[in-house]
């Protein structure tokens, strides 16, 4: 009882507000307190009514509420509670026949709320007119015409119309017309004069007048009518329209409310008059709807929602998140489609919207399903089954395949570049042997055969974050990312027709060891070996294609390329396509990849052996002469037998050039860690020293400063080395023209040949002291102890 008098001396007092200024005391004690109000009236309208007083206290709420006309407006999250509150008790009530005494007061006055709610609206702010009409028609009111009784729906409906009728009747000067143009302008307007529900509202209406109530059928069909006649009306003011065309336009307004109401129409026809206005925003609004009503649950007519997503989708330039949007939605509404008609209106759609936005459809389908379940397999056959789209996706895809080691577009993993790149390796599998995508396939079979290759080096830098993205919605999907990629690849060769080749792959545990992290690199080596026996148009093809990645270094998949490149030199019917691998290795030389160097040279040393290759390798020379200088033993160990080999084939005076600029670099390395380094580098000294005369001053300086390295590796623990020394010691007494150190190297006389080098260069014992100090700190014991014994 105390609330009932409470709210109704507040209807009171706002009567009486309403014929008070605006700057009046009372005006002004009203704001101060309506919060503290709304939330009364928020409790009272979301209790049931037990008996007679309850009821009245409701009575009174609502006046309070109508009363709100006069400008006591709540804060708009308020207010849009109290509003959602009043209508959900309202529309369920009774049917009003049925509905007597204090309900029959109730459903009247909400009538009476809401009208005063809207006229008083649009007569006190002219410019919000339109956000406030958009905000009664779709959030609140719309929801309200589906999933709900017959009644409900009808009770919305009527409210839909009434206002769609306001709307038509009161000018709009604040609302752009340009929505009502079935041309696209070069015109920009405020976002709040923009009728930006228009979509919503024609999708929602057109499907309601399938419904089976009767009732709802005849207000959508009458909401329609007079939402078309708002259309005629903005369309009418566009000033750039000619006047014989205004005038059409106004006649066929004025013809329009003679007419019969629309509902007498047939429904396909009242769409197509609302269609041509329809903007790409709008047609997606109204294409998702449609989706949703294609279900076997809908109420409404799957013939019509199948027509309209077959309209719209055509001369459609959608954006790329409204084209996710409508890959999602189907992706989600398709299990539970039952009907022929739908699945092929779904089937042109996508068809349709892979020739306009190829790129937008694949990555959309990508992130709806990373995994390829069966629903998104029964998507991408429709978006392949016709030859020309099948060529779109697969390009669309390879892309994504390439695209794997790309920094991140945004902090969320949906649309990142690695997690697109497993998605599409795990799709190429499941559409590779649909007919229309042969052709394609074999077109792409070296890109796309390579890009899936690459895919296992790429897989355990995935972070956690991003494998869960991948697996969060499939977690029954038991094949894994690299997996899938492997999988892709024997299909693909025998779609090629390489099934021999398939087989001694997995013969030698090719494919085995691909998926194994740890030895994917001898996987590599065991399929590029296998596929050198193709026909060499194909393998000259992968082999240029590889080049041109090549070219451009990717730390992500250089290795598995270059171990594939490389395989391939040794077919000897590939010299034509040298060219390209000379132009590459000096890029990778420089490589700080962790045994990309070695790998290049040793690929350089094959070259080198063959008579039909070996001179073209010399422009090589300066960029191995490099290798000498860096810390990687490994390198060095590469680069020392090609540059022996290389010394051989150079001409004229050019051998005895290089061997001077070699003597340098090549003592410092005979004391390396490396035995092989140790023996290759001191024997490649022994070959300088046979290239250039005796009588070159630099090259015997470079002699002296090997003598005492050389006679301390005589004690080496490797014998390999020892005997390189030995040999080489000898080869010196000879350049030097000292025949008893020559006899004391050949009868490994260490400690007098010591005396000798002494003896002969007195001046030298400076020098000879700190060649030996470096020896002290030699891992090998012999040594030191023969440096102790030196010095």
């Amino acid at each position: 009882q105390q609330e009932a008098q409470k709210l109704s001396f507040l209807a009171s007092i706002c009567t009486i507000c309403g014929t008070t200024r605006r700057n009046s005391s009372i005006w002004d004690i009203l704001r101060f307190c309506h919060l503290e109000v709304a939330n009364t009236i928020k409790v009272v309208l979301q209790e049931e009514p037990t008996d007679h007083l309850d009821t009245m206290v409701q009575q009174q709420a609502f006046l309070a509420i109508a009363s709100m006309r006069a400008g006591l407006l709540l804060h708009k999250k308020k207010k849009n509670t109290l509003l959602c509150t009043s209508f959900h008790m309202v529309f369920h009530l009774p049917p009003q026949k049925d509905t007597q005494g204090p309900e029959a007061f109730l459903y009247s006055k909400e009538w009476e709320v809401e009208t005063s709610l809207a006229q008083w609206v649009a007569m006190r702010d002219r410019k919000d007119v339109m956000a406030h009409q958009q905000f009664f028609s779709f959030q609140l009111l719309l929801p309200y015409t589906s999933s709900q009784p017959a009644q409900v729906q009808e009770r919305a409906m009527a409210r839909i119309a009434r206002l769609a009728n306001f709307i038509t009747t009161y000018s709009l000067p604040q609302v752009c017309p340009c929505f009502a143009q079935n041309k696209i302008l070069r015109h920009q307007c405020p976002k709040t004069h923009q009728f930006v529900m228009l979509g919503k509202l024609v999708g929602h209406l057109t499907l309601c007048c399938t419904c089976k109530d009767k009732g709802t059928r005849r207000e959508a069909a009458e909401a329609l009518h007079h939402l078309h006649t708002f259309v005629l009306q903005q369309r009418s003011k566009w000033p750039w329209l000619d006047e014989t065309e205004q005038l059409q336009l106004q006649e066929g307004w004025q013809a329009r409310k003679t007419r019969q109401p629309l509902q007498s129409r047939r429904v396909n026809k009242i769409f197509l008059t609302f269609a041509k206005y329809l903007q790409p925003p709008d047609r997606a609004d109204v294409i998702l709807m449609a989706i949703k009503s294609l279900r076997a649950t809908s109420t409404y007519s799957v013939r019509l929602a199948a027509h309209m997503i077959d309209i719209l989708v055509v001369d459609s330039a959608f954006q790329p998140g409204k084209v996710l949007s409508i890959v999602w939605a189907i992706y989600r509404n398709l299990p539970s489609i039952k009907a022929g008609i739908a699945f092929k209106s779904l089937d042109r759609a996508l068809l349709v919207l892979t020739g306009k936005h190829p790129s937008d459809m694949v990555a959309s389908l990508l992130q709806c399903s990373p995994t390829c379940t069966r629903v998104a397999v029964t998507m991408w056959k429709a978006m392949v089954s016709k030859a020309w789209a099948a060529d779109k996706v697969l390009e669309e895809l390879l892309c994504m395949l390439t695209n794997q080691s790309l920094c991140k577009t945004s902090t969320s993993t949906k649309d990142n570049p690695r997690v697109l790149s497993m998605a599409a390796s795990m799709t190429i599998s499941k559409i590779l042997q649909q007919p229309t995508c042969l052709w394609k396939v074999k077109a792409i079979f070296p890109q796309l055969f390579t890009a899936l290759l690459f895919q296992v080096s790429f897989i355990t830098e995935l972070s956690l974050q991003e494998l869960c993205t991948f697996w969060r919605r499939h977690q029954k999907c038991q094949i894994t990312p690299i997996r899938s990629a492997v999988q892709s690849m024997r299909m693909l060769l025998c779609i090629m027709g390489f099934e021999r080749q398939v087989l001694a792959i997995e013969a030698q545990g090719g494919w085995d060891a691909l998926l194994n992290t740890q030895t994917h690199l001898m996987g590599v080596h065991v399929v590029a070996r296998e596929m050198m026996d193709t026909p060499r148009s194909l393998r000259s093809t992968i082999f240029c294609h590889l080049a041109d990645l090549l070219r451009v270094e990717d730390p992500t998949w250089e290795m598995v390329a270059m171990v594939f490149f490389v395989e391939m030199l040794g077919c000897t019917d590939l010299s034509e396509e040298l060219d390209r691998a000379l132009e590459i290795f000096p890029i990778y030389l420089q490589s700080s990849c962790l045994g990309m160097p070695s790998l290049v040279l040793r690929a350089i040393l094959r070259l080198t052996e063959r008579p039909d290759t070996a001179r073209k390798t010399l422009v090589l020379l300066p960029h191995i002469i490099e290798q000498l200088q860096g810390a990687d033993s490994d390198a060095s160990a590469a680069a020392l037998p090609v540059l022996r080999n290389m010394l051989w084939l150079l001409e004229g005076r050019k051998p005895s050039l290089t061997a001077l600029s070699l003597a340098d670099k090549l003592w410092p390395l005979f004391g390396n860690e490396s035995d092989t380094v140790r023996e290759l580098s001191i024997r490649l000294f022994q070959d300088t020293m046979g290239l250039v005369r005796s009588a070159e001053k630099k090259m015997k300086k470079e002699v002296y400063n090997s003598l005492l390295p050389l006679l301390f590796h005589l004690h080496d623990q490797n014998k390999n080395v020892a005997k390189a020394a030995q040999e080489a010691l000898c080869s010196a007494g000879k350049f030097l023209k000292w025949g008893d150190l020559v006899q004391l190297a050949e009868t490994a006389q260490a400690w007098r040949a010591a005396e000798c080098l002494l003896s002969r260069r007195r001046s030298r014992a400076k020098d000879y002291l700190c060649q030996s100090q470096r020896y002290l700190q030699n891992p090998q014991e012999p040594l030191r102890i023969e440096a102790v014994r030196f010095i």
